[in-house]
């Protein structure tokens, strides 16, 4: 199974260092890499450019820096050029758990459309773990919880074919 993660950033150099150097230390190197930037004024573009010409960014497939009209917007730019099966968005500020997350997901076989798992949640330096149910078989499940983006696997094809309905 081929990975694509989609990383999204706007104004956030620190974060977005954390995140590039959190997917770099992955064991497994079975991914491709596509940062979209919103159109940066911090130094955000400039750690994008060193992250690409080094050995680290050489899962890096695309990345661009342009003007969006919000997240959603540059997740879906991120959504266009994917290649792999599935996405997982991981933004700037985000990080693997440890460096053996992709190793984990590339072994395992999916059959399902969309993929969830449990997460840890950090925030103000309280971690927290979400748990979610092994089947979601409501949609009543959503009207009182999410699933976080970084800890969800969405087929490449399933997404693709929803953005083309839309533009």
């Amino acid at each position: 199974m081929t990975l694509t993660i989609i990383t999204i950033n706007r104004n956030n150099a620190d974060g977005l260092k954390k995140t590039l150097e959190s997917v770099a230390a992955q064991n497994c190197k079975d991914y491709e890499h596509i940062i979209v930037d919103g159109a940066s004024t911090d130094e955000s573009v400039q750690i994008i450019k060193d992250y690409v010409a080094s050995d680290a960014g050489k899962n890096v497939s695309y990345w661009v820096s342009e003007n969006d009209t919000g997240v959603y917007n540059a997740m879906n730019k991120g959504i266009k050029h994917a290649k792999g099966e599935y996405c997982l968005f991981l933004n700037s500020g985000d990080w693997f758990i440890n460096n053996n997350v992709i190793r984990r997901i590339s072994s395992a076989e999916y059959n399902d459309d969309i993929v969830y798992f449990d997460a840890i949640v950090i925030c103000r330096n309280k971690k927290s773990k979400l748990t979610y149910p092994d089947k979601i078989t409501s949609i009543f499940f959503f009207s009182k919880n999410t699933l976080n983006h970084q800890n969800v696997l969405i087929k490449s094809s399933l997404q693709k074919k929803y953005l083309n309905r839309l533009y």
